[in-house]
């Protein structure tokens, strides 16, 4: 069976991506689940934040020597560019480009485009083959109006793209009004490929001590619908690379994924919860659903029920949502 794919530009000898996760953060682990069948690997995210404490951390120490004594601040060496971000992250990468065949993706993650998507740069010389933007952002600035908060992707995307030549993808959440538009947007500012959806990790309160509790839940296989919906609606309308990267726990959501159009397959619970080995079984019932239904390859699957290749497009709709409702029950 024929399982190669394309994913922002690279080709894949599958669909199935391991995404960003503890797995992925250590070379036994990269190493596993390249093993496994992984096709590509998301690094985990290097922080906004951890750049600018790094940054910082930097501009006092020599501040300090210049506040003291002038003249220290031209024996003090100032550091370069690629050596300004959190070292660790940038030898992840330079590491594990050395010793997989599979593509890297490295992941960064920030609300703002001041400064720190310099670091982008660094990132791709140190050897990842494409790059991920998580935008992470919750506006809970009331006075912030939503093209105000798609305008902050945009703009981080233009100041990453313009500092890199890998490709980028960008990983949105499902909170926009009108995500086609956005997606057509980022498509004209140079994005490569979308990733649905980013999970927002919602708080709980705990009603006894009074706290609000961040504890974090993994992905479960109801959660695919939104998702789905949305890469049924946007393949073959953008030219973007689609990556659907929530729910995934059996094979059943990934062919799920591939028949509304998703060029990749990304899984981080299913991995946590059954370990690298998983990839293999994710992989494995791909093949045997394809097979049984005489498809011969992966692409011949791809997209047939998108909204664009279905005889009833209207699935996708408001006229659905009433036959379900008036339906229900009976």
């Amino acid at each position: 069976m024929d399982l190669s794919s394309r994913y922002m530009g690279l080709a894949l000898k599958n669909p199935v991506v391991a995404s960003s996760s503890p797995l992925t953060g250590t070379l036994d682990g990269i190493r596993q689940l390249e093993d496994a069948g992984a096709a590509a690997i998301v690094l985990p995210s290097l922080f906004q934040e951890e750049i600018e404490a790094e940054d910082s951390r930097h501009d006092r120490l020599t501040g300090a020597h210049d506040e003291s004594w002038p003249e220290a601040s031209t024996n003090f060496p100032a550091l370069p560019e690629s050596a300004r971000g959190p070292h660790r992250y940038l030898e992840l990468v330079r590491r594990a480009s050395e010793m997989t065949a599979v593509p890297l993706i490295a992941s960064l993650n920030g609300v703002t485009d001041e400064g720190w998507t310099d670091y982008a740069r660094s990132i791709e010389q140190a050897g990842a083959q494409g790059l991920e933007l998580n935008v992470y952002f919750i506006p809970t600035d009331i006075t912030l109006d939503g093209r105000a908060v798609e305008q902050r992707y945009l703009d981080v995307l233009r100041a990453v793209r313009a500092a890199v030549t890998i490709p980028v993808a960008v990983k949105l959440s499902p909170y926009f009004s009108a995500i086609g538009n956005l997606a057509l947007e980022l498509e004209r500012d140079g994005a490569n490929a979308l990733v649905l959806f980013n999970r927002f990790y919602q708080p709980d309160l705990d009603i006894v001590a009074l706290k609000v509790l961040t504890d974090l839940h993994l992905s479960e296989p109801n959660e695919i619908r939104l998702p789905l919906l949305w890469l049924a609606v946007l393949a073959g309308r953008v030219k973007l690379s689609l990556a659907a990267a929530t729910g995934v726990t059996t094979a059943d959501e990934v062919v799920k994924y591939v028949l509304a159009g998703a060029d990749v397959v990304m899984t981080t619970s299913a991995l946590l919860r059954h370990g690298p080995g998983q990839i293999g079984v994710l992989i494995d019932g791909l093949a045997q659903w394809l097979d049984a239904r005489d498809f011969v390859s992966v692409d011949a699957a791809r997209g047939i029920m998108s909204q664009q290749k279905l005889h009833e497009p209207k699935a996708f709709e408001r006229a659905n949502y009433i036959k379900i409702l008036q339906g229900y029950g009976h």
